[in-house]
């Protein structure tokens, strides 16, 4: 079928929208029948008659008033949207909003009063010779934010707070001009009063002072401030923390399946303090393994809408910094209670599946269970059990510091769970699901916080092992709740497609690297993008296209509207395996019960709301997560200045390009404008710099010697030089 033809309209119909328009693009503005002739560039007589009769014609329907005899404003509002501001380091700026499938550009100018992640009100309006529609906000809907960081200036009497990019925030007035000036140059926090007039400074006042910049103490509770995470918990959390009753009482473990007696065990990072899975295994006697997935039962000790209930939905999550942890918990929960520590009986819940010897899933159960961990491991003594299969555990990785033995029904146990979870791995590679084992950078500190030393962190089979059984559990528990019919209320992790234009992005930047990628369908973009991520491991590219790959995929979220994991090629997925970290999980754990208890939860509206702030919180996490790394990496290399490294190119903007050094993960800016030897032009399409004279490129994935030019700890900014290309 053809598209329908769009019915002609007569002159005068085609008339009167213009004036429309013209009203609506000064919506406050009161015009006569010139003004509005000469915003539309109409001169004659006639022309002019037949505005002054549509004037009159848009009165009479009630779209115009006549304010003052010939002049005219308009009656009725303009078309008003909602979304929420992305400030870019330009100034100008994004709005994002459902009713639009694409980001809409606004000036800085357009910006009135707001902030970057403020939700605002805005109109769209088009400009003479412009295509696109830009956006003009017309008023704050809600601050994302009314707490800010940044430096204080004194002057004349006179005092200010700069908060980090100009661009982004503006100065900020204070009004209390008693401030000691010893206090000048300070990392301050600071709390807005009002900001009415976009062309004066908003006012604010400050709230505490954080101290020098550039001191550890100032720069990590600067970001924590930053991003509005309380480090603290109040005394009325951790009075109700503290009256709970932590004790395992008799009567309360004849309501739950009795694990005390299965052989069970924890594998964890050797540095953790809250232990919230642990795994049980038995054989039974017909060869198939019982093998239990137990999950702290934190639901057990939160009362549902109390105090500690709300504190854990503020905070959605544990956030790991670099050189802290801020719990979603208090201390008595995540550390003492919740932990599943070894030799100490614990309330769990628990997924439990007879497999057999294939790996594949024989029988299932869902419930409450009480369990004795027999033994804690680090993630570097269960790998030694795996590659050595030997009880002995030496005592360069020991948790005690000392060489020791475990009992050999553990080194059984380890063994085994190792091969099933790689049978399982296999089936899911197979299923389509990614496999992202990206390096992660980690510091050693020393007793005043410094870095004294960066490693890498790699996911071996220890890992692998662990993460494939809370994967079952994961899966399993959606499955059990999303098959069940009529459909049941519930919270989903889910990961939509990728992005096709990004995924034709990345196949434009591997193409360089010689790296060939298949999109024809949706199985071979998994099974394409594995076997890159697999190809370029070991090369210089490979946290350049594994960083490259991530961002090509959608962000996971909560919902309760599933549509399945696409990373993890599963048709059902949900977070059931971390309580002590992720609020989800607690509110999991109890749709879970309620429905094993063939009871109606709350509704589905609450549920969705839950998600919705959850989802945030982890953005918010993750975004304080990495400030903290880079602040760190900074750091770290303020001790390396002139000195020279070898390094991959990866990133490229119109500013310059971004290096990350081979020997440490570190990643500082060359300015484009530093680039030497000629001027040099940035191909945004290519991501490509070419000198203008000499032809000369620099682009993604090329190897280049730089030196350390300067370190900003305060802007968490590493300046490089560039020497050249690397001489292979």
């Amino acid at each position: 079928m053809g598209r329908k033809k769009k019915k002609n309209k007569t002159k005068g119909e085609s008339l009167t929208k213009k004036i429309k328009e013209v009203f609506l693009n000064q919506p406050k503005t009161s015009l006569n029948y010139k003004q509005v002739a000469a915003s539309l560039g109409i001169n004659d007589p006639s022309g002019r008659n037949q505005i002054v009769k549509s004037l009159k014609k848009l009165t009479l329907q009630k779209e115009l008033n006549e304010t003052v005899r010939g002049k005219y404003t308009l009656k009725q509002k303009p078309l008003l949207f909602e979304g929420t501001l992305d400030v870019a380091q330009s100034g100008n700026g994004y709005l994002v909003s459902e009713e639009f499938e694409d980001d809409i550009f606004i000036k800085k100018k357009q910006l009135l009063t707001a902030f970057n992640g403020d939700t605002v009100s805005f109109r769209l309006f088009k400009t003479r010779g412009k295509k696109k529609e830009q956006a003009e906000i017309l008023s704050v809907v809600k601050r994302s934010k009314t707490r800010f960081v940044g430096i204080l200036q004194l002057q004349n009497n006179t005092a200010f707070v700069c908060v980090g990019n100009g661009n982004i925030y503006p100065d900020f007035f204070i009004n209390n001009t008693n401030i000691d000036v010893e206090k000048e140059g300070q990392k301050v926090v600071i709390e807005l009063e009002k900001w009415n007039n976009p062309k004066k400074s908003p006012q604010a006042k400050i709230v505490k002072f954080l101290g020098t910049p550039g001191t550890h103490h100032a720069e990590i509770h600067g970001i924590l401030e930053e991003f509005g995470l309380p480090y603290e918990f109040s005394l009325e959390v951790l009075k109700a923390a503290n009256e709970i009753d932590t004790s395992i009482q008799t009567k309360e473990i004849k309501k739950r399946r009795d694990f005390r007696d299965v052989l069970t065990f924890t594998v964890d990072p050797k540095d953790a303090k809250d232990f919230d899975d642990a795994l049980s295994f038995q054989v039974l006697e017909n060869g198939d393994y019982e093998i239990g997935i137990h999950i702290a039962d934190v639901s057990h000790y939160i009362e549902k809408d109390g105090i500690l209930d709300k504190e854990a939905y503020q905070r959605a999550t544990s956030v790991y910094l670099v050189d802290r942890v801020v719990p979603m918990l208090p201390e008595i929960l995540s550390n003492q209670a919740c932990s599943l520590r070894p030799h100490e009986e614990k309330y769990t819940f628990s997924a439990v599946f007879v497999i057999n010897k294939d790996g594949k899933i024989k029988n299932q159960w869902f419930g409450r269970t009480v369990i004795l961990s027999d033994q804690r491991f680090a993630y570097e003594e269960a790998q030694h059990v795996i590659e050595a299969q030997t009880p002995k555990i030496p005592q360069e990785i020991s948790l005690t510091k000392q060489t020791y033995s475990i009992a050999q029904p553990l080194v059984e146990a380890i063994c085994v769970m190792n091969e099933l979870a790689k049978k399982m791995r296999q089936k899911r590679m197979k299923s389509g699901a990614i496999s992202f084992d990206k390096i992660e950078v980690k510091f050693i500190l020393d007793k005043n916080n410094h870095p004294s030393n960066v490693f890498f962190k790699e996911a071996k089979d220890a890992n692998k092992m662990i993460e494939e059984f809370m994967l079952l559990a994961n899966k399993k528990v959606a499955e059990f709740i999303g098959k069940q019919e009529p459909i049941k209320k519930f919270i989903y992790r889910v990961h939509d497609e990728p992005n096709i234009e990004k995924l034709a992005q990345l196949q434009r930047v591997v193409g360089k690297f010689g790296h060939k990628l298949n999109f024809s369908n949706e199985k071979n973009i998994s099974s394409s993008l594995n076997r890159l991520l697999k190809d370029v491991q070991g090369k210089k590219e490979q946290n350049l296209v594994d960083t490259l790959t991530i961002r090509t995929m959608s962000k996971a979220e909560y919902t309760t509207q599933n549509i399945g994991h696409y990373g993890l090629a599963f048709d059902y997925y949900t977070h059931f395996t971390s309580p002590i970290r992720r609020y989800p999980d607690v509110l999991v754990h109890r749709l879970l019960q309620t429905y094993l208890n063939n009871q109606q939860p709350s509704t589905k509206e609450s549920l969705e709301e839950i998600c919705k702030h959850s989802s945030f919180m982890e953005q918010v996490a993750t975004k304080a997560e990495r400030n903290s790394i880079k602040y760190m990496q900074v750091k770290y290399m303020s001790q390396y200045i002139n000195q020279q490294f070898v390094g991959v190119i990866s990133g490229a903007t119109e500013r310059g390009m971004y290096v990350e050094i081979i020997e440490n993960k570190c990643e500082g800016m060359i300015r484009i404008q530093d680039i030497p030897n000629d001027f040099f032009i940035f191909d945004e399409k290519e991501y490509i710099f070419v000198g203008r004279k000499t032809k000369e490129t620099y682009q993604l994935g090329d190897e280049v010697v730089v030196k350390v030019l300067k370190t900003d700890i305060i802007k968490r900014h590493l300046d490089l030089q560039l020497i050249g290309k690397k001489e292979n």
